[in-house]
């Protein structure tokens, strides 16, 4: 094969559309654009967002308080949720997820010292509330930060 016999795949290139160069074209006169109205003019058309002069949504909705966009966000899972692992299990994110006590792991999981916990269980999760370690190392398991 030569540079000369290269050529694309047919349908794969069309020619531009020649808007406004005559009637002959289907395209002359107006050019598409219909009959005067904003639409039709140089600059035509509107920002997005712009609703003919009405005070635009983005307005009209009351603004309150702060969202910060750097706010790390965890899975919580309970004490009394980890009850359900056999005795010794290791408890990870993998396994939280194949069980369905997490959905999404957003920025790692958080166990909640909420319920009680009577397993022996290897617990590694990204935070742990005191109350939380405090009751799986009462029950003989361990609390490991990832």
């Amino acid at each position: 094969m030569k540079l000369h016999e290269l050529s694309p795949n047919p349908g794969s290139v069309k020619d531009v559309k020649r808007i406004g160069r005559g009637h002959g074209s289907g395209q002359g006169k107006t050019a598409g654009k219909g009959h005067k109205g904003q639409k039709a003019r140089s600059g035509g058309g509107v920002r997005p967002g712009f609703e003919g002069g009405q005070t635009a949504l983005a307005r009209r909705i009351p603004k309150r308080g702060f969202n910060n966009i750097f706010r790390t966000e965890y899975a919580t899972v309970n004490v009394s949720d980890l009850e359900k692992f056999v005795d010794g299990t290791t408890v990870d994110l993998e396994l939280l997820k194949a069980s369905g006590l997490v959905k999404k792991e957003l920025d790692g999981v958080k166990i909640l010292g909420n319920g009680e916990l009577t397993k022996n269980l290897t617990v590694k999760a990204a935070k742990f509330t005191a109350a939380a370690k405090e009751k799986i190392e009462k029950a003989g398991g361990k609390a490991e930060v990832m």
